[in-house]
């Protein structure tokens, strides 16, 4: 039995009758005081080996992705893109704890994740690439639209939740969030929401310690993000973000506590960007080297093939394994981002609202007409 099986509404001994009461111990929803660790510990050792492999494996393949991706940016493939170089633990173990009917509801920032779940990498990036609102059918991958707003994706995931349990459906929806999205008011509705509602839903907050060049210090004053879960009465997880086995124990705990009926929990992962916020950003103005060099030695895959390889269940022949189907997944995204797609400007107004607006209509003709009067031109 875990701390966590203990999260039950109890009135607090010492409080008046009525209203005014606590409807829970706010002790066993605390974060614990450190960080949870597992790469280094014993408590590695009771982990499975060919989950541990297939952590390292997706790590080294999404690294790469990563590199590749920053590239095509570089050569104006892609529009823009925020990279989650250092943070693929959080981002692989996302996507490794769901199953195959739950949800996932990623930020702009959480490609990886989309294409851990199984995505094409081109339809991950197509949103990045400016060609369309989303390149994947959300439907059938189970996996939202890249949400670029900060934040709102969380009061999405819980009413799909919800509505999924309403429904009779064992669904779980998983969302991710950054540091700067704790900032925003859909934070705070959907977790107030989820936990009034009991609702199936994981909230994974990846803290890279900067909003844009905003310092968590200039953000929140509580002791950890984590801490935020109590004031909704749900549970608040501490976890080492670059650690990989650990997240992916908080989370698949948080996850069957949620398919369970034991309601939402809050995971905050402490993790950090190696990368620029994104191709458009300059982040030696607001960090210094030494800091970057520091996560640098606490590096999620650096962690990870130490670990394995003391523990006796990595090799050479497996890294190298790794390593070739990384190089293979960059080759197919160079030759597959080489070619310029046929796109249709009218798709823009697709899919936007079940029954287009009066503007939606307007700005549609309005466009029309100009790509006509542009062929009429041309020709």
């Amino acid at each position: 039995m875990t701390v966590l099986d203990h999260r039950h509404h109890t009135a607090v001994p010492g409080w008046l009758p009525g209203a005014t009461a606590p409807r829970t111990d706010p002790a066993p929803l605390l974060p614990d005081p450190a960080p949870v660790r597992v790469l280094g510990t014993p408590a590695l050792e009771k982990y499975d080996p060919d989950l541990l492999r297939e952590l390292y494996r997706r790590l080294v393949v999404g690294r790469r992705y990563n590199q590749q991706a920053t590239t095509l940016t570089k050569q104006g493939r892609l529009a823009v893109y925020p990279a989650s170089t250092g943070q693929e633990a959080c981002q692989v173990a996302a996507a490794l704890v769901l199953g195959e009917r739950d949800w996932l509801f990623p930020s702009y920032r959480d490609t990886l994740a989309v294409v851990s779940r199984g995505v094409d990498p081109l339809e991950a990036l197509t949103l990045l690439r400016g060609n369309a609102h989303t390149g994947y059918d959300p439907r059938a991958s189970r996996t939202a639209p890249l949400c670029t707003p900060l934040a709102t994706q969380g009061p999405h995931a819980v009413g799909l939740a919800h509505a999924a349990r309403l429904s009779g459906e064992a669904v779980v929806a998983l969302a991710m969030l950054g540091d700067g999205g704790t900032s925003e008011g859909d934070f705070h509705e959907a977790l107030n929401f989820a936990a009034v509602l009991r609702a199936p839903v994981v909230f994974l907050v990846q803290n890279n310690g900067y909003a844009i060049s905003v310092p968590l210090s200039a953000q929140s004053a509580a002791p950890t993000l984590a801490h935020k879960a109590v004031g909704y009465g749900m549970p608040g997880r501490l976890v080492d973000g670059n650690d990989a086995p650990a997240v992916h124990g908080v989370l698949a705990e948080a996850v069957e506590r949620a398919r369970t009926g034991g309601g939402p929990t809050l995971v905050e992962a402490l993790t950090y960007r190696a990368e620029a916020h994104t191709n458009a950003d300059d982040a030696t103005r607001y960090r210094t080297e030494a800091e970057v060099a520091a996560w640098r030695e606490h590096d999620p895959i650096l962690l990870m093939e130490r670990a394995l390889r003391g523990l006796g269940v990595l090799d050479d022949a497996l890294v190298q394994e790794a390593a070739d189907e990384a190089e293979a997944l960059a080759a197919r995204m160079r030759a597959e981002f080489h070619a310029d797609p046929e796109l249709d400007p009218m798709s823009l107004f697709a899919h936007v609202y079940a029954e287009p607006t009066p503007q939606l209509r307007e700005q549609a003709a309005r466009l029309a007409e100009e790509l006509a009067a542009e062929a009429e031109v041309q020709h």
